[in-house]
């Protein structure tokens, strides 16, 4: 028998009992499609990371007060805590070659009010660094103005959602915002760009660092940003945020710098063993599928046993006996595979119509495995039942018709 002939006797051997077939496919439909839906999540929440970061800026550096590493030496003093970040720090980064340029970040709560309407708003203190350092845009207006940051102006910028709730339909720029006890005149209003690492961009306000300050009663900064010069430049700006916070704090390495590239691998290196956690749960059922095509094998060999034993009668070498079941099995495997993929990017393109923000994707590996194992697993689970059919007597077989 040629390949022809033996594709369709399998197709025959499985259009005969339908139910039968259609249940192999839905199993193993059901296990590829879990593995493509599954690692496609997994890939997506590795690169939504990735965009959140790279929104950040580029050759971003976080500057934390307190010390994140174990060190040696006599423990600190009870009631010690460490020295607070401040606007003299932050200048005094600056002066370094190695960076661009500092953004020193005040951070609090604030009701926001303007015509008798009112809300509780995040309320950012900042230099006119920080929207290139964060790569914000506006939609109209100006941002904070250059300036010493000591001696900032009562003046804001407000976030789409806030100037929609506050103003309606009046224009915001050139009114006067009351932060706290305090006025402040709107000079800018920024794009919608909804959230950044769980912050709404478009539900916060951001003054002068130093208004900021006299609002909250705090000369102490929430931390600092630092733009490095350039990628290559990124190690050489680390080493000098920490040499310059060790000659201002008395020879203290009280700081921790974050760098953007350790943060996102450290997520890289989470999300991977995540998505590989799931894509192996999700292949168990493959598994099962592949007993299921086994016992689906073994109920058609002990259904077909005349026939068996006819081809056996007639003249078929055990070889070719055992060529028709695999056959049968690797069409079931197959079909079931393609089902199963189908299945999986119509899920796929689902949740991305969905959650269009979500950038959900099937990583190319993820599919290849996935149909590997089906197949794979269809044909090993296969390989008995085959055997058996092979090996049966074709007198004891025509007996049993």
């Amino acid at each position: 028998m040629n390949a022809r002939e033996r594709l369709r006797f399998a197709l025959g051997a499985a259009t005969s009992h339908r139910v039968r077939t259609v249940l192999t496919l839905l199993a193993m439909g059901i296990g590829v499609a879990a593995v493509v839906v599954l690692t496609a999540l997994g890939e997506g929440a590795r690169r939504f990371v990735g965009n959140e970061f790279s929104a950040l800026g580029t050759n971003m550096l976080v500057v934390l007060p307190g010390r994140a590493e174990t060190t040696g030496g006599a423990p600190p003093l009870i009631g010690v805590t460490p020295r607070d970040l401040t606007l003299e720090d932050a200048g005094a980064l600056l002066r370094n070659p190695s960076i661009k340029r500092v953004a020193p970040i005040v951070v609090g709560t604030a009701p926001v009010g303007f015509g008798g309407r009112e809300r509780e708003t995040i309320t950012v203190g900042s230099t006119a660094a920080l929207k290139p350092v964060r790569n914000l845009e506006l939609a109209s207006g100006r941002f904070l103005p250059e300036g010493d940051p000591k001696r900032g102006p009562p003046v804001v910028v407000i976030g789409n959602t806030v100037r929609r709730e506050l103003f309606r339909a009046e224009p915001a720029l050139g009114q006067w915002l009351r932060i706290g006890d305090r006025r402040f005149r709107v000079i800018g209003i920024l794009s919608s760009s909804g959230r950044s690492l769980g912050l709404n961009l478009d539900e916060m306000v951001v003054i002068p660092v130093s208004q900021a300050q006299a609002l909250f009663n705090t000369p102490a900064l929430l931390r600092v940003l630092v733009q490095a010069k350039g990628a290559d430049t990124v190690a050489r700006a680390i080493d000098d945020v920490l040499a310059t916070i060790r000659a201002r704090h008395e020879g203290e390495d009280d700081v921790t710098v974050i760098t953007q590239d350790a943060v996102m691998a450290t997520f890289n290196k989470i999300l991977g063993a995540l998505t590989l956690t799931v894509a192996g749960i999700a292949a168990i059922s493959l598994v099962v599928a592949g007993i299921l095509v086994m016992n689906v094998m073994l109920v058609s060999v002990s259904q077909r046993t005349g026939e068996i034993g006819l081809m056996k009668a007639l003249g078929a070498p055990p070889g070719t006996v055992l060529g028709l079941f695999l056959m049968e099995a690797a069409l079931l495997a197959v079909a079931g595979a393609a089902c199963g993929l189908g299945a999986g990017y119509a899920g796929v393109a689902a949740i991305a119509h969905a959650y269009p923000e979500f950038p959900v994707a099937a990583p190319a590996w993820a599919v290849a495995a996935a149909v590997a194992v089906a197949v794979v697993t269809g044909l090993g689970f296969g390989v008995w039942p085959a055997r058996r059919a092979a090996r049966l007597d074709p007198v004891a077989a025509l007996a049993r018709r």
